[in-house]
């Protein structure tokens, strides 16, 4: 039998839906993953054989193995948070998500808790960690609702860039948006590539102006579908997702065999009726 190539252990851990590959690097850092029962560093290398475990807990070979790159357009509501467990009881995005039978779930990029709209979810955790990566500059789009209106001397500003404090931001592009003006609220169509943390309403606020309202309408070349409810979502089709992982420099995957398999398979009711 031939022995599978070792892989970066980041990776293994994304395929197996444990976290993106940003968040398994950090546990690795923190010696929460041991390979064979030592504790590995930041690029070790692994195969699926190898007995891995995050924090105590063994990590299944099979869920190691890169399953068919799934990817879900979701519609994040107001109120629901961008994380697996809440301390506060709130409800989370993943509590709205489909069951997943190999891997997990990872989030895109995260949405704040006051902000809603689009957010791709994928099992993929190279995918994930490539889209949110700013080396692929990934255009994200935002519907923002601010109380006040921008002078053209602000709308410069935010155009040619502001200091924050975690360095300088800016908008790519941002155009009023007239016609959806209600009152002393203005709307405006922003959009940017990076997905730093708060990073559209403290562009707004380095201006002197609050954000009351935000939605993100697009994510790179996918827009927020308008017959997508709150709280639902919608799976890619197998091309959509070659589509995607091209873009970011990621082989395309062979159409998936969606047929069902023998464990899979759940002998229906009878649909006659009793009498």
């Amino acid at each position: 039998m031939t022995t599978p190539p070792k892989e970066r252990i980041q990776k293994l851990l994304a395929q197996a839906g444990i976290a993106s590959r940003r968040e398994a690097e950090r546990l690795i850092e923190a010696g929460h993953v041991k390979v064979n029962g030592r504790v590995v560093s930041l690029g070790d290398r692994a195969t699926p054989q190898d007995r891995i475990e995050v924090d105590g807990r063994p990590v299944k070979a099979s869920r190691m193995e890169q399953a068919p790159t799934q990817v879900l357009l979701y519609h994040k509501p107001e109120g629901v948070v961008c994380s697996r467990k809440d301390d506060k009881g709130r409800a989370t995005i993943f509590e709205q998500l489909p069951p997943l039978h190999q891997g997990r779930w990872i989030n895109v990029g995260r949405l704040d808790v006051n902000t809603s709209g689009l957010l791709l979810v994928t099992n993929n955790g190279e995918l994930a960690n490539r889209l949110m990566h700013p080396r692929y500059e990934v255009v994200r789009e935002y519907a923002v609702r601010v109380f006040g209106e921008l002078t053209p001397e602000q709308l410069k500003q935010l155009r040619e860039g502001v200091a924050l404090e975690d360095g300088p931001a800016r908008f790519d592009r941002i155009t009023p948006m007239p016609g959806e003006s209600e009152g002393r609220n203005h709307w405006y169509k922003v959009s940017l590539k990076e997905g730093r943390n708060r990073e559209v309403r403290r562009l707004f606020e380095a201006v002197g102006l609050t954000v009351n309202r935000l939605i993100r309408t697009r994510y790179g070349e996918f827009t927020l579908p308008r017959n997508l409810r709150r709280g639902k979502t919608q799976p890619l089709s197998w091309r959509q997702v070659n589509q995607l992982l091209r873009s970011v420099g990621l082989p395309e995957e062979p159409r998936p065999d969606l047929r069902p398999t023998k464990a899979d398979r759940v002998k229906k009711p009878s649909a006659r009726k009793r009498r």
